[in-house]
């Protein structure tokens, strides 16, 4: 991981922004990290993964017998 000064931030925007796309930039100051940039499309792929995860775990502790007939619901619902 690349690590870059706040300074330096404010000095090239941009190129640490183009930096941070493929891989997360670490911002300090003085020598403490501060924050992580991240590019959009991997925060993006960092939430899709995590929001996967939930819904997967989700699903496993869930005990499908316990539960009602979909059709039966659907019906009732109107749906």
């Amino acid at each position: 991981m690349d690590t870059i000064s706040i300074s330096q931030l404010k000095t090239h925007p941009s190129k640490i922004i183009a930096e941070a796309a493929d891989y997360p930039v670490s911002i300090t100051n003085r020598n403490k990290t501060e924050a992580y940039l991240l590019g959009a499309e991997l925060y993006e792929k960092i939430i899709s993964y995590l929001e996967d995860f939930v819904d997967t775990k989700a699903v496993k502790n869930t005990n499908f017998k316990k539960g009602k007939d979909f059709e039966k619901v659907a019906k009732q619902l109107g749906i």
